[in-house]
C-alpha cells in the first residue's frame, strides 16, 4: 500500500519510488479539491460586532424590535450579537413574565444545548444607563455571572439599578406587545406556585411547553437590515 500525505484534511496518495503509479485524479479535480481544502483551512474571520444595531423578535404576540447599543454595555451586546447568530432565542419561551416587574426568556429550546451555554459566562460591564421601561438586560446569579437569560423592564424599575443589572438594550417598536405577553402563570417557584425554575434550566422546552401552553414565545429572531 503507497504512503499518503494529509493536506488540510485531504488525504492524496504518494508514488512509490521506483513503481509508475495511475493517476487517481485528474489535474482539473485535483485543483478543486486543493482549491476548497485550501478554503477550508483558512481561518473564520472575526465577527465586528455593529457598535449599535436592531434585532426583531417575531413572537407569537406579534413583532418586537430591539435596539442594542455597545457604548451602553460592551461585553452584554457581544454576547446578545452571538446568541441572534446561533438563532438561539427561537422557539425560546418567555418563561417569567410578572406583571409591573419584568418578562424574562433566554433558556435555548433544547436543555442540553442550554446546559452547556448557561455556564459561558461573560464578565460584567459597568452600569451606565438605568433600568428604565422598555429595556433590556441580562439576568445573573451574582458578580461576572451573565450568560443568555435577559429580561425586559415592564416599568422602570430602579431597585435593579443598585442590583448592579446592566442593561444593553431597549425596545424601539411593540412595546405593546411585551405588555400583551401572558402573565398568568405569575412568578416563579418559592414565590409563585407554578413554574419550576430549576426545571426550566434543566428540561428547558421539553417542560414548559406541555405544562404551560399559554406561555408565549419567540418564532424567531433576527437582524434589522
Amino acid at each position: 500500500m503507497g504512503q499518503t500525505v494529509d493536506f488540510c484534511g485531504l488525504s492524496f496518495p504518494m508514488a512509490e519510488p521506483g513503481r509508475r503509479q495511475k493517476p487517481i485524479v485528474c489535474p482539473t479535480l485535483f485543483a478543486a479539491l486543493v482549491a476548497l481544502s485550501l478554503a477550508g483551512c483558512r481561518k473564520a474571520q472575526p465577527v465586528v460586532v455593529p457598535e449599535v444595531f436592531r434585532v426583531k423578535f417575531e413572537t407569537s404576540q406579534g413583532d418586537i424590535v430591539v435596539e442594542a447599543a455597545r457604548a451602553w454595555a460592551p461585553h452584554g451586546v457581544d454576547r446578545f450579537h452571538e446568541l441572534v447568530r446561533k438563532r438561539y432565542f427561537d422557539q425560546g419561551r418567555f418563561f417569567r413574565v410578572v406583571k409591573g416587574f419584568v418578562a424574562q426568556f433566554g433558556v435555548h429550546r433544547d436543555f442540553n444545548i442550554h446546559e452547556t451555554w448557561r455556564q459561558l459566562f461573560i464578565v460584567d460591564d459597568p452600569p451606565k444607563e438605568k433600568n428604565l421601561r422598555g429595556t433590556l438586560a441580562f439576568a445573573k446569579s451574582g458578580p461576572n455571572t451573565r450568560a443568555t437569560e435577559i429580561f425586559i423592564n415592564l416599568v422602570d424599575n430602579p431597585k435593579l439599578d443598585s442590583d448592579n443589572f446592566v442593561p444593553f438594550a431597549k425596545v424601539v417598536e411593540g412595546m405593546d406587545v411585551v405588555d400583551r405577553l401572558y402573565s398568568g402563570y405569575g412568578e416563579m417557584r418559592p414565590e409563585g406556585k407554578e413554574i419550576d425554575p430549576g426545571r426550566v434550566e434543566e428540561e428547558a422546552n421539553e417542560y414548559l411547553v406541555p405544562r404551560f401552553p399559554k406561555l408565549d414565545y419567540i418564532k424567531r429572531a433576527v437582524f434589522v437590515e
